[in-house]
């Protein structure tokens, strides 16, 4: 997973036309180390449907303040900088929570117009 430390570079990742989940994380967060386990086989599912980026929401509070981003872990998905669709909540997240949440952000992404 890309580590994403600036705003540009965040905003860069986001642009692709592909789809971009930002899955926002902090070093002290519990929940968000339950998922560090499984979350390389998920990445490895989604291979070249899905590109993965992580924020540390400590290091970029600005860009977490503009995306509205109160609990941790929260994935957001991107494509071309338009948000898709978002999992957001200050609840653990499952495996299965999270592959639901991506499998919505490709059948949203696909059923946007090509331009």
């Amino acid at each position: 997973m890309q580590i994403i430390t600036t705003d540009e570079a965040f905003h860069e990742a986001v642009a692709s036309e592909g789809v971009t989940v930002a899955v926002f994380k902090t070093t002290w967060c519990k929940d968000c180390h339950y998922i560090d386990p499984f979350m390389p086989d998920i990445e490895s599912s989604y291979a070249g449907r899905i590109k993965f980026v992580q924020i540390d929401r400590d290091d970029l509070p600005d860009l977490c303040f503009e995306l509205n981003i109160l609990g941790i872990p929260s994935f957001i998905a991107f494509k071309k900088s338009q948000e898709l669709v978002r999992f957001v909540s200050k609840l653990r997240k499952t495996r299965e929570e999270i592959e639901q949440f991506l499998d919505r952000a490709v059948q949203v992404a696909d059923a946007l117009p090509n331009e």
